[in-house]
């Protein structure tokens, strides 16, 4: 029997409202709370768990891939493999940053840092 299941995972960040409508676009998600609020979710129709951020005063993003300050966690976004490079543009479009590519089609996924520099993946499915 397990112990406990899996809840919400939340990111620090230093703009919880502002980083939630970046993945709410991302995930076709919505927003619950307030500009200014120190707490805030995304809820995807898809009903799967929710994604929240939390306001961290003097937050400091990781730097990828360094291990200095690392990343400690990252996401993984899965995108159908004939819509990978248009879900590229609309990240970068929402305020992306790419660090790694797929190796010209090497490797099955491609690395970005959202806009304060968490990273994610979005996987080839």
């Amino acid at each position: 029997m397990a112990i406990a299941t899996m809840g919400i995972t939340v990111l620090d960040c230093p703009d919880p409202r502002g980083l939630a409508d970046f993945y709410a676009a991302v995930l076709g998600g919505t927003v619950e709370g307030e500009p200014g609020d120190e707490w805030v979710t995304v809820r995807t129709p898809d009903g799967g768990k929710p994604l929240g951020f939390q306001r961290s005063e003097g937050y400091r993003p990781p730097e990828w891939p360094s291990t200095e300050h690392g990343q400690q966690l990252h996401l993984d976004l899965d995108v159908p493999r004939e819509r990978i490079d248009e879900a590229e543009r609309q990240v970068l479009d929402l305020g992306a940053r790419a660090v790694q590519g797929d190796d010209g089609g090497r490797l099955n996924f491609r690395v970005y840092l959202d806009p304060v520099g968490h990273p994610f993946c979005l996987c080839l499915c």
